[in-house]
């Protein structure tokens, strides 16, 4: 357990340093295009352009088959949509803002199997979410291939690079199926709850309340083709590294169920029990100050381990887009 562990460390900090290091030497790239080139670069050649993006959503996180950037479950795919302006600057940057919306969801009952050591805690865990996420992004790109002529004479297939900031909103939640009768069947937003404690009245060792607007470092790859005079179709794939690590509200350890402010609070925080048929896993009793919970054993109680704190959560997008090329308008000389 302790070399996989050490092994899960090393993948995790090795990716980490490999997309800093692209983004530092992307933003190098940028900053370091030569000022003749641009120079040379006629203001009849500047154009804009408006598009639409249809995209599979998936993200990287505590609720995944592993707790690192490396894993990711297909079947917790879900779609995504942007539209976004972008603006033609030299031969190869533009620049691009886009606002996006798109759910990401993670299931620990689906993505981890109770017949497989390595997965099996994960299954007895039994926490899931939908989290439906609202984006507001500033890029820089890059084309493999310049044009310094107009968008009528622009290269028939272009490959091209970018990366960026970004603000998002994010909302986790969670669906209760109404199994205990002190809870009603329903989806319930988990920020608000603290199921981890952020809320409790006896908050000393819990973490402080998740912020439900963030910031994101976009970037990734893609490749534009001509359909026609004024249509480019593009396919791109985005990876966006986050600054939290409560995207699927799951990040350190359980709370003390006597400490949780809600019954919702206290039944969300640990759905343990509700596998333990699959796995034949005894199941314990808790006996609180606020009522009786059940659970498997080592989950549920303050201190069991409930999330992995050594990463932040990360979210991707793979997709299409269909951009309209504004053709700029051209004046005529003045006359006296």
């Amino acid at each position: 357990m302790r070399l996989e562990m050490i092994r899960n460390s090393v993948i995790v900090d090795g990716m980490k340093k490999f997309f800093s290091t692209s983004f530092l030497l992307l933003t190098l790239f940028l900053i370091a295009l030569p000022e003749a080139e641009a120079q040379r670069f006629t203001r009849r050649s500047l154009y804009n352009s408006v598009g639409v993006s249809l995209n599979a959503m998936n993200y990287f996180g505590d609720v995944t088959p592993e707790s690192d950037f490396t894993s990711l479950r297909l079947g917790s795919t879900r779609p995504s949509i942007s539209v976004h302006f972008t603006r033609k600057f030299t031969p190869r940057v533009y620049g691009r803002a886009a606002l996006s919306w798109g759910r990401i969801t993670g299931d620990d009952s689906k993505s981890a199997d109770f017949s497989e050591p390595e997965n099996e805690p994960r299954y007895k865990r039994n926490l899931s979410f939908r989290n439906d996420i609202k984006e507001l992004s500033l890029l820089g790109i890059v084309d493999l291939f310049e044009n310094r002529r107009t968008y009528l004479r622009r290269p028939d297939f272009t490959p091209y690079a970018f990366a960026g900031v970004a603000v998002f909103h994010h909302n986790p939640k969670a669906y209760y199926d109404g199994r205990d009768p002190r809870l009603a069947a329903g989806w319930y937003e988990l920020q608000p709850l603290g199921t981890e404690g952020q809320y409790a009245s006896n908050n000393q060792g819990y973490p402080e309340p998740y912020k439900r607007v963030q910031f994101a470092i976009p970037f990734g790859l893609g490749v534009k083709y001509k359909l026609a005079r004024t249509w480019d179709v593009a396919f791109e794939i985005t990876w966006r590294k986050t600054f939290t690590d409560y995207l699927d509200d799951v990040s350190t350890t359980y709370a003390d169920k006597g400490d949780l402010p809600s019954e919702a609070a206290r039944i969300l925080s640990d759905r343990s029990a509700d596998n333990a048929r699959a796995g034949n896993y005894p199941i314990m009793t808790q006996n609180t100050p606020v009522g009786q919970y059940r659970n498997i054993a080592g989950y549920g109680t303050r201190g069991d381990q409930r999330g992995d704190t050594s990463d932040d959560d990360w979210f991707i997008s793979t997709g299409f887009s269909l951009n309209y090329i504004l053709a700029p308008t051209r004046r005529g000389p003045k006359f006296r």
